[in-house]
């Protein structure tokens, strides 16, 4: 198996926080020079928060659960030579089950942050022996319940029905939660780009992804600077690999509510 194999098998790991130590290292390192890789992780993050659908709502496209279950099992397959690095255990991913719930249930209620603290709150106490995967449950919902942090609508006025995009982002954390409706259908090989456009210095790639057969889409925390303030975000049409800066012209834009 080549070692761009291998590093895609370690990619569904990667996306559920499965990866430790150094092989956490490794794919931080290589993702850093891979844009395909990149791509791919967007898109396992985007399908963790879709498989939620299943239970909390519309059910998501067959494609995106399967693409998900498919890396999952390719993982499972593989025969690992022992490292000195340690992994989560299997266990830590049932939490992810959760994350993406509660995701859902926020994004649906995050108008009413008082109910969704209650249950989050209850969760909290029926999740006590299980603390990683509490932490992880809050850093996903962190974005949509905090006070502090910037909640972003981005609109179009050229297309019906109007396309619209939600950025939660919390610069402490540099977390990142953004969903998408309604966006038209991409040319073979595009993909749309989501950009941070900080207060100073040149727009930050924050995510490309590929809207489903409903015009839906989202990006999960994808890897950002830390603590980098934000003036606003955007979206572009790249390739489907991404750019490292936004191609004219900008289709969606908008500032801190």
């Amino acid at each position: 198996m080549s070692e761009h194999e291998q590093f895609a098998d370690d990619l569904a790991l990667y996306a559920l926080d499965g990866l430790r130590g150094e092989d956490r290292a490794r794919m931080d390192a290589h993702l850093a020079t891979c844009a395909a890789c990149r791509l791919e992780l967007e898109q396992l993050r985007g399908d963790t928060a879709l498989l939620a659908l299943s239970a909390a709502g519309p059910r998501p496209p067959q494609r995106a659960r399967q693409r998900l279950l498919d890396a999952v099992a390719r993982e499972a397959r593989v025969a690992r030579v022992p490292q000195t690095s340690t992994r989560a255990p299997w266990w830590g991913w049932l939490g992810w089950a959760a994350t993406a719930a509660v995701v859902v249930f926020a994004l649906s209620l995050w108008r009413e942050n008082t109910a969704l603290q209650q249950s989050l709150a209850s969760m909290s106490s029926r999740a006590g022996e299980s603390r990683r995967e509490l932490e992880e449950l809050r850093r996903v919902a962190a974005p949509i319940l905090d006070p502090e942090a910037q909640r972003v609508t981005l609109v179009s006025t050229k297309a019906a029905p109007q396309p619209q995009g939600k950025a939660f982002y919390l610069r402490n954390r540099s977390s990142l939660v953004f969903l998408a409706n309604n966006m038209p259908a991409l040319p073979p090989r595009k993909a749309y780009e989501l950009w941070l456009i900080p207060v100073n210095g040149a727009p930050i790639p924050a995510g490309v992804f590929k809207p489903d057969a409903h015009g839906s889409a989202s990006v999960v925390n994808p890897l950002l600077p830390a603590a980098v303030e934000a003036k606003a975000f955007a979206i572009t049409v790249e390739d489907e690999t991404g750019a490292t800066a936004p191609t004219m012209p900008i289709l969606m834009m908008g500032a801190g509510e």
